[in-house]
């Protein structure tokens, strides 16, 4: 719908089930207190949820079926390569550029506008995309060769056929992006957060396909054929996400007219602040290229272990980060010329995002082997490949707070029409993460996972690769775990530039704070119950232990950090009252029935 509804909204069944903050109950008023956002973050997160949980779905898949050796790093290789185009020109892109200039049209009822700027964008985004397909699709061989110049020759050859398929797949997700824009803009936000399911359940349904079909042949040939057969899902599933949304995109911009022309004044616009978010992106891309490098040196199976403790990582960020920032972008555009309302709404996604995300990185980081476990250990994914990425994620889920939060900070930059500054902090990101990352990779893959436990093979490394003969002996090696730090490392780094821009451009004496510090004592409790509970419950199978441990040590935090005064903290507490007052009221009614 285009117009808002000013009606109050109360927390309800969605909270519960996806884990959302509950909506803030307050309206517009005269003051200019700013939209409650809970209702559109709700929104955003139950799409984001359905497609994260399908996307673990589709590792479970990718782990069962393909593993983490070399199959598995020419999978991953061969997705992060294209990428490419849905960094440059996805939806990060997008929402620097194309969404705020657009959200400004449709608020001021120049619909006739919207519509044709919609269309100039989706015409010039088509053309640039189907090029660069094209392209991608011609220098496969040379990309691969170049980022990932040590793989054995069968890998990289594999590697090639993956990634010229997978190009076209991901041209199809980029124009989904814009769909995303535009519903967005309008503040439709369930569809196009819960597109993605199709595309993964497309790849899933390729794979077992294929595992069921090619029973006859050794598990290495069959393992190739459903990563081929993976790679046609990416296509057909790229290309559902984008046509599922066409249709409520032409019901809500009736006046969406195709074209190239960028010579239209709003188009001219969207241009100038696409260049800097481009080169933001494609700092972002470059990153994601240095990472897949770095690993490329490491022992095989590195790039597949970075790729799955990155989905699971990423899970808490979609969920709580991508949820409020998405939602909150239109508002903050709209209220670029009140710098207190924005502030307020600023402080308010921060105080949501640091609840939910400092409760993943201690579950991450104290519970991660019964989580990793509990996902992916089955099939070609064995125990020993559970340690290494519970290790990989731990090292990243140190920089969880910090790379959340930095996903609200750089859009009230793009709010406050500053796209060059979050460009500029990311090439800092980018260049720490590689140094730190190149100095400890190399130490750390001189230890490996054997049988359950952390054991040095051979010399110690500084700085130096390890032979060819040792990075392919098959050892469930830790290097990556060196790569993951960096990150880490540079991501409190950009968090810490950012909220200083934030406060220099809205003209405030102090930066907006995250509620970490206010949450140091529930988070620091949870993270002992959850050690111990990881120690005690390792004798139960995974899928009950895993559970069970994070619900226990998730109660203890909601608990504690209700004293904290961070206000999600309170709307979670209340919500965990009403839950069990509901189970304790059953179970009393049904004792009586008794």
């Amino acid at each position: 719908m285009a117009e808002r509804e000013l009606t109050q909204v109360t927390p309800l069944a969605p909270v519960a089930c996806f884990g959302i903050p509950p909506v803030e109950q307050q309206l517009d008023g005269p003051d200019g207190t700013p939209r409650p956002s809970g209702k559109e973050a709700i929104l955003v997160g139950a799409g984001i949820f359905l497609s994260r949980i399908s996307g673990i779905g589709r590792e479970v898949a990718v782990a069962a079926f393909i593993g983490a050796g070399r199959i598995g790093d020419a999978y991953r290789a061969a997705l992060t390569i294209p990428r490419l185009l849905q960094n440059l020109l996805g939806e990060g892109v997008l929402s620097a550029s194309f969404i705020p200039i657009y959200s400004q049209l449709v608020e001021q009822g120049r619909r006739k506008d919207a519509g044709r700027l919609a269309g100039a964008v989706f015409g010039l985004l088509a053309v640039v995309t189907g090029l660069m397909v094209l392209a991608g699709w011609v220098l496969a061989k040379p990309l691969v060769s170049l980022l990932l110049w040590r793989l054995s020759e069968d890998t990289a050859d594999l590697t090639v056929e993956l990634v010229r398929v997978m190009f076209a797949g991901i041209g199809f997700i980029v124009l989904a992006a814009w769909a995303l824009g535009v519903l967005n803009a309008h503040r439709r936000f369930f569809l196009s957060y819960a597109a993605p399911v199709i595309w993964n359940a497309a790849q899933v349904g390729f794979m077992v396909g294929a595992w069921l079909v090619w029973q006859d042949v050794d598990a290495s040939t069959r393992a190739s054929d459903v990563a081929r057969m993976a790679a046609w899902g990416v296509v057909l599933g790229g290309g559902l996400q984008f046509l599922v949304q066409v249709p409520l995109v032409l019901r809500l911009v009736p006046t969406l007219r195709l074209s190239l022309n960028w010579r239209r004044p709003d188009v001219g616009i969207v241009l100038t602040r696409f260049g800097p978010a481009f080169i933001g992106r494609g700092v972002v891309q470059v990153s994601a290229y240095v990472d897949l490098i770095l690993a490329g040196l490491l022992a095989g199976g590195a790039i597949a272990a970075l790729g799955f403790a990155q989905v699971i990582y990423f899970l808490p960020i979609s969920l709580f980060a991508m949820s409020v920032a998405a939602s909150d972008l239109p508002e903050m555009a709209r209220e670029q010329d009140n710098p207190e309302a924005l502030v307020r709404r600023l402080q308010t996604g921060l105080d949501r995002i640091g609840f939910y995300v400092l409760f993943s990185a201690v579950a991450f980081i104290t519970l991660g082997g019964l989580i990793v476990g509990a996902l992916l250990e089955r099939g070609q994914f064995n125990g020993d490949h559970t340690v290494q990425v519970w290790w990989i994620l731990a090292a990243y889920s140190l920089g969880l707070v910090a790379s959340a939060s930095a996903r609200l900070l750089q859009n009230a930059c793009f709010a406050a029409g500053d796209a060059k500054g979050p460009a500029r902090v990311a090439v800092v990101r980018v260049v720490l993460a590689a140094a730190v990352g190149v100095v400890l990779m190399f130490s750390f893959d001189s230890y490996a996972v054997v049988d359950g436990s952390v054991e040095r093979l051979g010399d110690f490394k500084v700085l130096s690769p390890l032979s060819d003969a040792d990075r392919a002996d098959g050892a469930v090696r830790l290097g990556a775990v060196g790569l993951a730090l960096g990150s880490t490392v540079a991501a409190w780094i950009e968090y810490g530039i950012l909220r200083h821009r934030v406060r220099y451009l809205l003209r405030r004496r102090q930066p907006v704070r995250g509620p970490t510090g206010r949450l140091a004592i529930a988070g620091l409790s949870a993270a002992v119950l959850g050690a111990v509970l990881a120690w005690g419950l390792e004798p139960l199978p995974l899928l009950v232990a895993a559970p069970l441990a994070l619900l226990v040590t998730g109660v203890v935090y909601v608990v504690l950090g209700r004293g904290s005064g961070v206000a999600a903290a309170e709307e979670a507490a209340g919500l965990l009252e009403r839950t069990l007052g509901r189970f304790s009221k059953a179970a009393r009614s049904k004792s009586r029935g008794g």
